[in-house]
């Protein structure tokens, strides 16, 4: 019998078309009622709004916004708001289905949200950026709040937008509320250790799996796609370790040592641009190029949809640990199931950054900061409880890593839709 082997990329699948995928490949698997399974295909809502802005000229502009809310039965919903001339409501969509897989993974009391404005935050002054978020946050009003929707930050914005969407809902509702959003500055309520923590999730995460797989971290060789934030703390945190962290990228090209290169000393990309690209280095690659290294570990943590079948079958990594959102396409996916390149999912490498809002949310609702060395403690506990639960459910079937973790995340939802029932 001959199989025919993709050898070219299909049309993209949209995020929502991703979602109910990987939603209905965990199904297979569980005795979960159809009826439930259904209710996941789709958000609970979507609130469009129409943003209106003064530019600094004094004309007049009009920005839609998003925010989908998919589920929230396990708590309230908790997503990104993003700034991109490429939001639409579908793309909205299909992240809030992927934040309520991410949310229960890990195990924490919220649902799947997501957000954001159609603009270019590159074409607006700061001063622009800060009225078009004051205006968001009172549009988004109605249906946010610390016990209903807390945003956080994601593409084109940071905590200073989420500093500007606090202050705006807590002045309308006549009280501060630091609750309402995660992601903030530590002097206005936010965490410490909040935007190194996605990072420090895939270390973590990269960790274990040498551990799994019983390789001596001192012999393990580690190439990074995308050495800014989620990057650049995974690799320095690797190295410190002992990994030997022998190539990095950014959005200009890669460097390449054999014999390792000192991760304190290259600046990462959101430190320094072209910091990276631009070092003394041994070699210069390629992106693609970095991500064809005879490595044991390949961490792509720069943007999606960079492993394709156009180059799945030239990786020459043992194991991938998904730092970027969605780096992987599905048929790239199946080339390296077929290889048997084990991959760990985004939503559980990276889910770093989504715990750590939640400890945001719980010192903002309690009044009470937390030291690093706290945030640091409380987030190695939940990415090992995490952890342990996917490796329970892929030593006891013959599922992927990526099924493994759906399987996880999606029979904690279903449990809790049984339990509480449906409202008649």
């Amino acid at each position: 019998m001959t199989t025919t082997e993709p050898t070219s990329e299909p049309e993209p699948e949209s995020a929502v078309e991703t979602a109910r995928r990987q939603l209905e490949r965990a199904a297979a698997h569980l005795d979960v009622d159809e009826g439930i399974v259904e209710r996941l295909r789709h958000p609970t809502s979507v609130y469009r709004v129409t943003i209106p802005l003064e530019r600094d000229d004094g004309s007049r502009e009009m920005f839609t916004g998003y925010r989908a809310h998919h589920d929230s039965v396990r708590g309230p919903y908790k997503g990104g708001l993003r700034y991109h001339p490429g939001v639409t409501e579908e793309e909205c969509v299909g992240l809030s289905m992927w934040m309520t897989w991410k949310c229960a993974v890990m195990d924490l009391p919220f649902g799947g949200a997501k957000g954001g404005v159609v603009v270019d935050p590159k074409e607006l002054s700061k001063d622009e950026t800060e009225r078009l978020t004051r205006r968001l946050a009172e549009e988004l009003r109605p249906v946010i709040g610390p016990m209903k929707d807390i945003p956080a930050p994601d593409m084109g914005t940071g905590p200073q937008e989420m500093a500007w969407f606090m202050d705006a809902y807590s002045m309308q509702q006549g009280e501060t509320e630091p609750g309402v959003v995660t992601g903030k500055p530590p002097v206005v309520g936010g965490s410490y250790g909040r935007e190194r923590a996605p990072g420090r999730s895939v270390g973590i995460v990269a960790r274990e799996a040498i551990e799994y797989y019983d390789w001596d971290m001192e012999d393990t060789t580690v190439a990074v796609q995308g050495f800014g934030s989620v990057g650049a703390n995974a690799a320095r945190y690797l190295d410190n370790l002992g990994a030997s962290i022998v190539a990095v990228s950014d959005i200009d090209g890669a460097i390449y040592d054999p014999d390792g290169l000192d991760t304190t000393d290259v600046e990462d990309h959101d430190e320094t641009p072209g910091m990276v690209s631009g070092y003394d280095a041994p070699e210069t690659l390629s992106n693609d190029e970095l991500l064809e290294l005879d490595v044991d570990v390949l961490i792509p943590a720069a943007i999606g949809n960079v492993l394709t079948a156009e180059n799945a079958r030239d990786v020459s990594a043992n194991l991938i640990v998904e730092g970027a959102n969605g780096p992987t396409t599905s048929t790239a996916d199946q080339i390296f199931e077929e290889r048997e390149i084990p991959v760990i999912p985004d939503i559980i490498a990276n889910a770093g950054g989504v715990t750590v809002s939640y400890f945001e949310w719980l010192q903002d609702i309690n009044r009470r900061k937390w030291s690093l060395e706290r945030v640091h403690e409380e987030l190695e506990d939940e990415m090992l409880q995490a952890w342990n639960a996917i490796r329970e459910e892929y030593d006891a079937r013959d599922v992927t890593w990526r099924d493994a973790t759906y399987i996880v995340a999606l029979s904690r939802i279903a449990d809790a839709h049984d339990v509480r029932g449906l409202w008649p």
